[in-house]
């Protein structure tokens, strides 16, 4: 990796895929919450290629960073370093902590995205963890990942 994960170093994370999807995909991620759905199309591209998750983890990773720098900057969000126990479950050494102190993932969000395809939309991961009370699914709703 270009830099050490830590949360210090999210910001720069994010603003080389913000770069970088506008090289390579012709793509304006400008941080705003409907960007997500850009994203979800890039990933969309990956796969339909074949690519795999593995080929393009530090791709993944920066993406992940992106969608947790628009939560924290719409929604009030800070990174800050994974517990043990957050670790063990998330697999990743950073979270976003959201107001009301809830925890979400969004770098493995984007690794599940990329493996499950879109059912894991990354728009509806963004409006779950946003929402000030998360409404119960409904049958037609993607699952969610927390």
């Amino acid at each position: 990796m270009k830099y050490a994960p830590i949360p210090e170093n999210v910001a720069r994370f994010a603003a080389d895929i913000v770069a970088s999807a506008a090289e390579v995909s012709r793509v304006e991620l400008d941080y705003s919450p409907d960007s997500l759905t850009l994203v979800d199309d890039i990933l969309e591209g990956f796969r339909a290629d074949g690519i795999t998750s593995d080929q393009v983890a530090e791709t993944l990773f920066g993406f992940g960073c992106y969608i947790g720098e628009v939560l924290a900057r719409h929604e009030g969000g800070c990174w800050r370093k994974a517990t043990e126990q957050e670790v063990n479950l998330f697999s990743f050494p950073m979270v976003i902590e959201l107001p009301a102190k809830r925890v979400c993932n969004p770098i493995g969000k984007v690794f599940k995205r990329m493996e499950n395809g879109p059912e894991d939309n990354l728009r509806y991961f963004y409006t779950v963890f946003t929402s000030a009370e998360p409404r119960s699914l409904r049958a037609t709703d993607a699952p969610v990942d927390r």
